[in-house]
């Protein structure tokens, strides 16, 4: 039998793993892991842990619809699946998506170890990507990576017209499921309380698919105008589902081919994923840039202020409201908030990264670290560092009524629109100072780079 094991992929369609296990004909055994580590410090009660979790329970409920079980375990990776290998020796191969974060390369370099050991097949597919990163690259004839995203999308684009792809036809219920008493192993690895409340909450969910099709059949066209303009909600809203892969890219792609307009610009946002997917397989130092740099000269003095939006910038304080409330918030805020942490507060990237990756609710390692290292002008097609975003000119810009600062500060709300733009009288910097303190900050930073880290 096949061991398949979930992971960022919880949807039961359009899954490389299905067409490879349906092609061996051979029963499968459906299990999900839920990985201590990653759910360390609270997280679980945190929006991405809670996303995350309620994800699981309607993957599990979609399991139970087509009357196949879904195994849940929580516990070390390589713990279950050793345990697992014992107990039921008809598994003859275990099968999954890669994941390219540090942390998932050597979890999975151990469950191949462990596979090994006990004679057993190891296979991991590709999924997140939209392209086949490592054929696109190897088409593009270079040596080194694209470090730049436009000439990065031109090949990018053609790449996809040459090599569509598109999504995977076997469904969950098509294959044969294996029988396994693996009761005891279940015992062994329970879900904590706080885990299973979860798992099992029974609010409302959005319908990923059903929030894809309403985006593109009504907001689609206007979105090249609007999406800046994030008081209207004129965004998706599906990067939650998504990063944790209850909606596929590749059923999205497929989705926008069919719209005739409108859809270039929403497809550049794509492309973003894919480049920040392909920086950290390109660049060694993606995911320890604050090692290359000394960030000693910064500090995290003002970082609680900024993670209680207790700054006196009425938009960053809006957007850190909102994030803290709901887990979600705008692109164009992220950027603001972040290069307004780093640059105007002089406070060390990891810092944000580490808040956003518990309260972000689509929270993905790579791609957040991606979008923290661009706003820190650090890494591949990075804002200059004399690039520093004004929250009070973003602010005005694309929200002139300041009603997105009317509905997550309601305390300014009687502001006229001039003024509910302006830092407050408690505000924590002054603007214009803390830009050319970071000019001259950053100068000196991006000088100290170690190409031995």
């Amino acid at each position: 039998m096949k061991l398949f094991i979930h992971r960022k992929d919880l949807r039961t369609e359009d899954l490389p793993a299905l067409d490879y296990i349906r092609a061996l004909n051979r029963p499968m055994l459906p299990i999900l892991i839920l990985d201590p580590f990653l759910l360390r410090e609270g997280r679980a009660a945190e929006h991405s842990g809670k996303h995350f979790l309620r994800q699981v329970g309607r993957l599990r409920a979609t399991y139970e619809r087509c009357g196949i079980k879904l195994r849940l375990y929580y516990g070390e990776p390589v713990a279950v699946v050793r345990r697992l290998l014992a107990e039921l020796p008809g598994i003859d191969e275990i099968v999954c998506h890669e994941d390219g974060t540090p942390y998932a390369m050597q979890r999975d370099r151990d469950l191949a170890a462990a596979a090994a050991e006990a004679g057993v097949r190891w296979t991991a597919l590709p999924d997140q990507p939209l392209v086949d990163l490592p054929g696109f690259h190897r088409e593009s004839g270079r040596s080194e990576g694209y470090k730049v995203f436009t000439p990065f999308y031109r090949k990018w684009s053609d790449y996809l017209q040459e090599h569509p792809r598109f999504p995977y036809a076997t469904r969950i219920a098509e294959l044969p499921q294996a029988e396994g008493d693996e009761e005891g192993i279940g015992q062994l690895f329970p879900l904590p309380e706080e885990v299973r409340a979860a798992i099992t909450w029974d609010g409302e969910p959005l319908v990923p698919e059903g929030l894809l099709e309403s985006f593109l059949e009504e907001r689609l066209t206007e979105y090249s105008r609007d999406r800046d303009r994030y008081a209207l909600g004129a965004t998706s809203g599906i990067s939650r589902y998504l990063n944790c892969g209850s909606l596929s890219v590749r059923t999205v792609h497929e989705r926008l081919l069919a719209r005739p307009e409108g859809g270039e610009s929403w497809k550049r946002q794509l492309a973003w994923r894919d480049f920040y997917l392909y920086q950290s397989r390109m660049d060694k130092r993606f995911f320890r840039y604050e090692r290359a740099f000394d960030l000693s000269g910064l500090s995290d003095a003002h970082f609680r202020a900024w993670a209680e939006a207790r700054t006196g910038i009425p938009v960053v304080d809006a957007a850190m409201t909102e994030l803290n409330e709901t887990g979600a918030m705008p692109n164009r805020l992220r950027m603001v908030t972040a290069m307004f942490l780093t640059k105007n507060l002089l406070c060390p990237f990891p810092f944000g990264e580490r808040y956003f990756r518990r309260k972000l609710a689509d929270y993905d390692n790579t791609l957040n670290r991606g979008g923290w290292l661009w706003c820190s002008s650090l890494g591949f097609d990075a804002a200059p560092y004399f690039r520093i975003m004004n929250p009070v000119a973003q602010s005005r810009t694309h929200d002139p009524s300041g009603s997105y600062i009317r509905r997550w500060l309601p305390e300014l709300a009687n502001l006229n629109d001039k003024d509910i733009h302006l830092p407050r009288p408690h505000a924590i910097v002054d603007l214009k100072a803390s830009r050319a303190a970071a000019i001259e900050a950053y100068r000196r930073l991006l000088g100290t780079f170690s190409a031995n880290s």
